[in-house]
C-alpha cells in the first residue's frame, strides 16, 4: 500500500499510467470508438488532408489513419502485453523454484537459462520466421522463448535475497509449508521487483514488434500495425510526412510512458534513490562552479 501511495503521489507516474490505460482502452474498444473499418479502401480520397471526417487524414489507399492507429494498438501493444504476461509467469515460477530450492534444481534451471540467453532475441525471432513463416504469432513465441530466462534470473536473485530474511527463517522453523511461505512471505516482496522489470521490458518488446513489422517480418498486410504503417509511410515521407510523424509520435508516447512508470516504480520502492540523485546533482553543480 505504501508503494502504491508513493506512486500516486508522483505526477509523472500518474500521467504514465493514465496514458497506458487510455491506449489499452482504445485497443479493446476499437470497433466502438472508431467510425471506419481499418481496411476500408477509398482510393478516391487517398492522401486526404486532416479534416473533421478524417482527423489524421488517409493513407495511399484512402484508409483512415486514426482508425488504423487505434486498431494497431492490438498487435503492437496488447499482443506484446500477453507475451509479457506469459514470459513473466514462466520466469516467475522457475525463478521461485530456483531461488527457494538451491542445489541440483537450481543448477539445472540456471544452465537452461544460460542456454536460452546465449541466443539473442533477434536471432531467435529470425530463426522462427525462417522456419515457421512471417506472422505476429511467431514474434510473440520468440519473445516468450527469450524473455522467460531473463525474468527467471532476475526473480531468482530477488527470491534468494528474501529467503534469507528473518521472518522467512522463522516460518521455516515453526514448520510452515514451503508453498505457504512462498505465497505469503516471499511473493508479496518480489511483486514490486517483477513490476519494475516488466515495465522496462515492455518498452523493448514494443519497439522490437514495430521494428520487425517495419521490415515486413511481423504482422501481415492488411492488418494495421504501427511498424507496418511506418513502412508504408516511408514511401511518401517527403510528400506526406504527417503520416510517418503521427505514427511515430504514438510509438514514442507509449514507450516513454512505460519508461516513466519503470523509473517511478523504482523510486516508490526505494525513496532513497531520489535523495542519491539529488546529492549527485549537487556535487556536479559544486564541481562545475
Amino acid at each position: 500500500m505504501m508503494i502504491l501511495k508513493r506512486l500516486l503521489q508522483d505526477k509523472g507516474a500518474v500521467i504514465a499510467m493514465t496514458i497506458i490505460c487510455v491506449y489499452v482502452a482504445l485497443g479493446l474498444l476499437a470497433p466502438i470508438v472508431t467510425f471506419y473499418e481499418p481496411n476500408q479502401i477509398d482510393t478516391v480520397n487517398k492522401f486526404a488532408s486532416i479534416s473533421w471526417s478524417h482527423w489524421l487524414g488517409t493513407d495511399h489507399l484512402g484508409r483512415d489513419v486514426l482508425t488504423r492507429i487505434i486498431y494497431a494498438i492490438r498487435p503492437s501493444l496488447l499482443y506484446v502485453f500477453i507475451a509479457l504476461i506469459i514470459s513473466v509467469a514462466i520466469g516467475a515460477i522457475l525463478g521461485f523454484i530456483s531461488g527457494y530450492f538451491p542445489g541440483y534444481i537450481d543448477g539445472i534451471i540456471m544452465r537452461l537459462c544460460d542456454v536460452m540467453l546465449a541466443f539473442p532475441s533477434y536471432v531467435v525471432t529470425l530463426a522462427l520466421i525462417t522456419l515457421c513463416g512471417m506472422g505476429v504469432e511467431n514474434i510473440i513465441l520468440a519473445f516468450i522463448l527469450t524473455r522467460w530466462a531473463w525474468f527467471c534470473r532476475v526473480i531468482r536473485t530477488s527470491v534468494m535475497q528474501y529467503t534469507e530474511s528473518d521472518h522467512v527463517k522463522l516460518a521455516k522453523t515453526i514448520g510452515m509449508n514451503h508453498m505457504t511461505i512462498i505465497w505469503k512471505h516471499i511473493l508479496p516482496l518480489t511483486l514490486a521487483d517483477i513490476a519494475i522489470i516488466s515495465s522496462s521490458s515492455m518498452c523493448s518488446m514494443i519497439l522490437q514488434m514495430s521494428g520487425f513489422s517495419f521490415l515486413g517480418l511481423g504482422v501481415k498486410a492488411p492488418t494495421a500495425e504501427w511498424g507496418m504503417m511506418l513502412n508504408e509511410a516511408r514511401k511518401v515521407m517527403f510528400t506526406h510526412p504527417e503520416m510517418m510523424i503521427t505514427t511515430g509520435i504514438v510509438i514514442v508516447i507509449i514507450v516513454m510512458a512505460f519508461n516513466f512508470l519503470s523509473d517511478a516504480l523504482q523510486v516508490a520502492i526505494d525513496p532513497r534513490i531520489t535523495s542519491k540523485e539529488k546529492q549527485r546533482a549537487l556535487k556536479k553543480g559544486v564541481m562545475s562552479s
